[in-house]
């Protein structure tokens, strides 16, 4: 019996979205890879339209609905990029469209798909409470439900991501890609396995999502919680997606809020590429277990770049701090005038550049004739953040390092 998606009906819906997306790059990534200890290649779907892959099943999903069902409109259920995907071609097709998106869903996921033309309604804590609030429309309004994985189209569509990229990078030996309903990995697993039987097929998934890693093992579903990686965060794999995971899919990763932090911070900094936290699983994967992939010729799939501003500035800054490039010390020194001169004096002079400073006086824990001083440092590296608190100790301030540095440097 054969799986509910073929090659065949990937190159079809390769055919029907020609000129309908971006036929997005893959590239090398040789300051990445060298960090991380692979050669490695990207598939940058974050560069789509929409800021994600999942522009390429909804539009052939939605392309084959009938007159009847574009005059009813369309719902979906998403994290965010299910939703812009819909949103976007749903108006392009001029289909009525609305999305159930998760009361947390990021700001700039909620407000893309509004300017996508959909009615955005936010409902719940979960896609699985979202879920709900679909099916209770759907029953008010008729609207057809556009699926954001558990179907043919769907798979078929996203599966076009990895007949480009196989195409472009042949020589590929191991392919890691994000997993949250599985509708991306199933894809790109039956036209990559088509293209080379021996290609090995790698999926990622959160510690707090692990629902197609149970799903596959007969373990009990445990998913919930915050994490980084929203785009992935789904509590119910497919029907479909599980059955072709079971056949295709060789392991699954489960990566960390860390390692996913470090891979968006990776991303930006190594390769000047913008990641949300889903879209640098992949990259976390290779991260966690760095022994696994070493020497081999790895593809991921850069499958998203929506993510929220503020957040991104929090991965950066904090990348920062766990490098000893930015750096917060605490500096016990005499309430007295000119104090504040001494210490800016000797941390200029380390070659340091002071970002912030907050200068505490009040607190009971500190002697009346005291001051504490948090000072915000720029430096070069963890070594050159202990030459500054030597230099402060040495001139009789008493200081210590407050930020959570890395002594050991760390991959990314």
């Amino acid at each position: 019996m054969g799986l509910p998606v073929s090659f065949e009906d990937i190159e079809k819906a390769e055919k029907n979205l020609a000129g309908k997306i971006l036929r997005t790059p893959a590239i090398d990534a040789p300051s990445l890879g060298e960090a991380l200890g692979v050669e490695l290649s990207l598939k940058l779907e974050s560069l789509q339209q929409t800021g994600s892959f999942k522009a390429r099943g909804a539009y052939v999903k939605l392309a084959s609905l009938s007159e009847e069902e574009r005059a009813r409109g369309v719902i979906a259920m998403s994290a965010g990029n299910h939703a812009q995907g819909v949103a976007y071609h749903a108006t392009q097709l001029g289909i009525r469209s609305t999305i159930v998106m998760p009361a947390a869903t990021p700001f700039t996921k909620v407000e893309k798909t509004r300017n996508f033309g959909a009615t955005v309604v936010q409902h719940g804590a979960t896609l699985a409470e979202s879920r709900e609030k679909v099916e209770e429309l759907i029953a008010e309004h008729g609207y057809v439900l556009i699926h954001p994985y558990d179907d043919p189209l769907i798979i078929a569509g996203q599966g076009t991501a990895g007949l480009e990229l196989m195409r472009d990078m042949p020589h590929l030996d191991t392919l890691v890609v994000p997993i949250g309903g599985g509708g991306l990995i199933s894809g790109i697993s039956i036209a990559a396995k088509h293209l080379n039987p021996a290609i090995e097929i790698v999926g990622v998934q959160t510690e707090q999502y692990p629902s197609m890693y149970e799903a596959l093992r007969g373990l009990p579903p445990s998913s919930g919680g915050e994490t980084l990686a929203e785009g992935i965060a789904v509590k119910t794999p497919g029907k479909l997606t599980i059955e072709i995971c079971r056949a295709l899919v060789e392991d699954i990763i489960l990566v960390g809020e860390v390692e996913i932090e470090r891979a968006v911070n990776g991303c930006a900094e190594h390769q000047n590429l913008v990641a949300e936290g889903a879209g640098a699983a992949g990259i976390a994967a290779i991260l966690k277990a760095p022994e696994r992939f070493a020497g081999r010729k790895v593809g991921t799939v850069i499958c998203g770049g929506n993510i929220d501003q503020r957040m991104l500035a929090t991965v950066l800054l904090r990348g920062l701090s766990r490098h000893g490039r930015l750096a917060r010390l605490r500096i016990d020194i005499s309430d007295q005038p000119g104090t504040l001169a001494r210490v800016a004096a000797v941390i200029g002079g380390a070659s340091a550049n002071i970002v912030e400073v907050h200068h505490q006086r009040m607190f009971q824990d500190v002697p009346i004739k005291k001051a504490e001083l948090e000072v915000l440092i720029e430096t070069r590296n963890p070594d050159h953040v202990l030459e500054i608190v030597a230099a402060l100790n040495e001139a009789g301030l008493k200081t210590r390092v407050m930020s959570n540095m890395a002594m050991e440097q760390a991959p990314l």
